[in-house]
């Protein structure tokens, strides 16, 4: 597809999306012909996602970014995910040169000590694996929902991404998380017991703490900074965080 058709073509997705159903959104991704790839967390936005590609039988790959600090309950389900739908979800690993790079800099849990050194982790675990799972991809699926909070909260169906040059959807924009459980009831879609525990975003394990009643969603993420908008960097243009290239580690 040309740069053109492809803004046409996240344009119109966009447009379709508001009349259909979840299968229905997945399978007019599927149709645009080239690689789509959906990137899982494990979360229960994105097992619904994997669920509906695996029982739509659209052709959508499944990855997941293991960062090495994910929960072990994340990391079981996993496997778990692969047995119930009978698919397989490719593994996306940060270089270890990457990571002794970031350790030898910052310190291995020096996230916590600065806003740059936490983006620099983001960028090594999950930006740099990111880029090689959506390497030849023409379309990107993503669980992003407007109401996880309110930096999310005009999040489009669809949209073309200019920095990975590919099509960005975001089937489940306009589902609340009303739909969602109910989603994962009917279908017997399995699901991160960590959610149970308090956690309605789960990332890594140094990273996630559980919320307190009343905060929003994703307010247990990165907690201990005080940007509300606080991003790992893979649904904002990198330009818009410091300079992270692999050359600054």
């Amino acid at each position: 597809m040309t740069l053109q058709s492809r803004i046409e073509a996240a344009a119109a997705l966009d447009a379709a999306f508001a009349s259909l159903d979840l299968a229905g959104r997945l399978q007019l991704v599927a149709s645009l012909g080239g690689r789509a790839v959906f990137t899982t967390s494990l979360g229960i936005e994105d097992q619904v996602i994997t669920a509906a590609i695996a029982l739509s039988g659209a052709e959508i790959e499944v990855a997941t970014l293991d960062t090495g600090r994910l929960f072990k309950e994340t990391a079981d389900l996993i496997s778990e995910t692969e047995e119930r739908f009978g698919i397989s979800i490719r593994r996306f690993h940060p270089a270890q040169d990457d990571i002794d790079a970031y350790a030898a800099k910052y310190g291995l849990n020096g996230f916590y000590e600065s806003v740059e050194a936490r983006h620099a982790c983001c960028h090594v675990r999950k930006l740099v694996p990111l880029a090689k799972a959506l390497e030849g991809a023409s379309a990107w699926v993503t669980g992003l929902r407007r109401s996880q909070s309110g930096n999310r909260a005009t999040t489009p169906f669809a949209e073309y991404d200019a920095e990975r040059q590919l099509i960005k959807v975001n089937p489940l924009a306009d589902w609340s998380l009303e739909e969602i459980n109910a989603y994962v009831e009917k279908e017997a879609v399995p699901t991160n017991p960590l959610h149970k525990r308090g956690y309605p975003s789960i990332g890594c394990e140094p990273c996630t703490r559980a919320i307190k009643p009343g905060e929003p969603e994703r307010a247990g993420r990165w907690w201990w900074e005080n940007d509300e908008k606080r991003e790992c960097g893979l649904h904002v243009p990198e330009a818009a965080l410091p300079s992270l290239n692999s050359s600054s580690l």
